[in-house]
């Protein structure tokens, strides 16, 4: 193919993004919106030099996706991306240094737009590429440290996320430990419960048609409603066991939010275990037998290896959903960012969302990073295909 109909596709939404939405909005403080701040508005000075940046993406969907076109495309969507943050700090910065010290300045929707669709614009030429884990790697840390690099420098400290950030410091980093607390304290029990009951209905028939529609049922109940299912006879629990209540089981708190992720996690993890020991080769069960291995030597230490990609795989779903459904949990009381995320919402102050938005996001990225390596070193170095690619 001549043209990059994906890319093209990308860089008209980025196109109606730019022209469409305010790169910022300047607020006399953070409770209101504020006035609109296009993105040719806010390039100043040597950020000027973004619009050859945009250039090139807009154009290179056009040219004949050849290794140097796509290598561009990663370059320039790598550099715009830092570019915009830094052009965003400085406009605040300005901002800051001549309006009221309330002043606001908010990323506006043109930055979010453009930042999802220059980062699917590397994703996409990355594939088209044939990038193996580690360079998408290298590319995902060259993103991340570049960032890092204008936080840490102080140039977008001006910004109101940034302020909210300040302000909130010591709550902040209490809820994202707790927030890791909650996933992780979630995991574990789904773990115990996941990997002997993938076993079990992969032995059973029976089993497997008890078992998954009872999991698929809890799937379909609401975060809200099943903690609610939760509260009441957690706090019956509580209240006639007084040991229970000085271990931190009631019906608000930590207790309900842990137990309704445990739930949530099990039928990805139990699917994956499944599929795991499904596909193990009978010849090699048949010669664990015959060494005399009993069944539980058998699965931990022939069939659970074997399994052990598919595994992580659906443990690699279960983490990331649960990473997002613990900050409903903020609800019931058990904290995390999900209170960050909700104090913003019913203040109206919507950079303190994305306070607690943000920080959710990359833990799921994190997660989801640390897990496709695992999973990578699991299935050991595979040879792909020619990419078929022209010079």
């Amino acid at each position: 193919m001549r043209w990059n109909p994906v890319a093209a596709v990308l860089a008209l939404i980025g196109a109606c993004a730019v022209l469409g939405l305010p790169f910022l909005r300047v607020a006399p403080n953070r409770l209101v919106s504020g006035a609109a701040v296009s993105l040719l508005q806010a390039l100043q000075g040597p950020y000027w030099g973004l619009l050859a940046l945009l250039l090139a993406i807009a154009l290179a969907p056009w040219l004949r996706p050849t290794r140097p076109v796509l290598w561009l495309q990663v370059a320039a969507a790598l550099a715009l991306l830092a570019g915009l943050a830094g052009l965003a700090g400085a406009y605040a910065s300005q901002a800051a240094q001549t309006g009221s010290p309330l002043a606001r300045t908010s990323l506006g929707g043109a930055f979010w737009g453009l930042a999802v669709v220059l980062w699917l614009t590397a994703v996409d030429a990355l594939q088209r590429l044939r990038a193996g884990l580690a360079v998408r790697l290298a590319v995902l840390a060259t993103a991340a440290s570049l960032l890092l690099v204008l936080l840490l420098s102080g140039a977008c400290d001006a910004l109101s996320i940034m302020k909210e950030l300040a302000n909130q410091s010591e709550v902040f980093e209490a809820a994202v430990l707790r927030h890791i607390a909650i996933v992780l304290a979630a995991l574990l029990p789904t773990l115990c419960l996941g990997l002997p009951l993938g076993w079990w209905v992969c032995k059973s028939a029976r089993g497997r048609q008890a078992l998954f529609p009872v999991l698929n049922i809890i799937q379909t109940i609401p975060s809200i409603a099943l903690f609610g299912l939760l509260m009441a006879p957690l706090a019956w629990l509580a209240a006639s066991y007084p040991a229970l209540a000085r271990a931190g089981i009631s019906g608000v708190g930590m207790a309900p939010g842990v137990i309704a992720l445990t739930l949530y996690s099990l039928l990805p993890v139990v699917r994956g275990t499944l599929a795991g020991l499904e596909q193990v080769p009978g010849a090699v069960r048949e010669a664990a037998r015959g060494m005399g291995m009993s069944p539980l030597q058998i699965f931990y230490r022939v069939e659970l290896p074997l399994a052990l990609p598919l595994l992580l795989a659906g443990l690699r779903t279960a983490t990331n959903q649960a990473i997002g459904l613990a900050a409903v949990t903020a609800l019931i009381g058990a904290g995390g960012l999900g209170a960050i995320m909700f104090e913003g919402l019913f203040s109206s102050a919507h950079d303190l969302v994305l306070l607690g938005v943000l920080p959710i996001v990359a833990l799921a990225l994190l997660a989801d990073t640390a897990f496709k390596v695992l999973i990578h070193l699991t299935q050991g170095p595979a040879i792909g295909p020619p990419t078929g690619l022209p010079a």
